[in-house]
């Protein structure tokens, strides 16, 4: 009788997950499905009378899309800024945390409370003052400028991730990488890391959601040259209103492609970031 409960509980609640996960792609759904459509077919009905007459579906609208050179310049420029902004915050994050927790140098606590500090700074307090600094150092309205702007301020909760993550490894364990010689970049690259790859997969997915998507820091920093796809896709929308046989295809593609990232590295996802939220 208690496997019977037991069986029933477990099918009711894969029952509700499916049907939540169905809730949640519903948009996603109906944001591609209107892609395929034409404008007059939109202006008809919404995108769900297409199921019915899916002669409507075609890759027109994305063929148009590609001849767009305003869409696929900020596609590329969102490129260029989400790669390198979460590589180079990976990277330098990943150093930081890892002689945060195990090497011993003058104020590396002090040094560690600031960073955790610098959590509770709102992005929109240093837009103006960094933009007058831009504006004096060449970089205001380039794409150098943006990543650097997404650097600084992704690096204070990327090194309080992964400092916590590295932490929490067995200290024998790089002792003894120690006493047979290993040099601390050695053991960094050779242990550190492969260990700590579920919270850089974490850390990861958090920086590049943040930066593709992001459209504040963007719509201050970017010129009309370096402008990532959401200020473009804003853009198209206040110059021509009703364009949804561009704008749903752009959308689509903006939002295909964090999906594609998370679910490349959502394995990793909780273990990753339960492991470095606490000590």
């Amino acid at each position: 009788m208690n496997a019977v409960r037991r069986g029933l509980g477990n099918a009711l609640v894969q029952a509700f997950l499916v049907v939540i996960g169905l809730v949640w792609l519903t948009p996603l759904a109906g944001l591609f499905l209107s892609s395929l459509r034409s404008a007059q077919d939109t202006a008809k009905g919404g995108w769900w009378t297409s199921l019915a007459a899916p002669g409507q579906l075609s890759f027109a609208n994305y063929s148009a899309l590609l001849k767009n050179s305003g869409i696929t310049q900020a596609f590329w420029n969102t490129v260029l800024i989400s790669v390198p902004a979460t590589t180079l915050v990976v990277v330098i994050a990943a150093l930081a945390g890892y002689a945060f927790a195990w090497l011993d140098f003058p104020l590396r606590e002090p040094l560690f409370l600031l960073v955790v500090a610098l959590l509770v700074v709102p992005v929109q307090i240093g837009l103006l003052p960094v933009a007058k600094l831009f504006g004096q150092l060449g970089l205001f309205g380039t794409i150098p400028g943006v990543v650097l702007f997404h650097v600084a301020y992704g690096l204070p909760f990327a090194v309080f991730l992964l400092r916590n993550y590295f932490a929490e490894m067995p200290k024998e364990m790089l002792e003894a990488a120690r006493m047979d010689g290993g040099s601390e970049w050695r053991i960094f690259t050779r242990l550190v890391l492969p260990v700590g790859r579920p919270a850089i997969a974490s850390l990861a997915i958090f920086q590049f959601l943040w930066v593709w998507n992001d459209m504040l820091v963007a719509l201050l920093f970017a010129d009309s040259s370096s402008q990532p796809l959401t200020v473009e896709l804003q853009s198209q929308i206040r110059q021509f209103g009703s364009n949804i046989d561009v704008l749903a295809p752009g959308a689509f593609l903006s939002l295909i492609v964090p999906v594609v990232v998370f679910f490349a590295f959502q394995r990793h996802f909780v273990q990753g970031v339960m492991a470095g939220s606490v000590k």
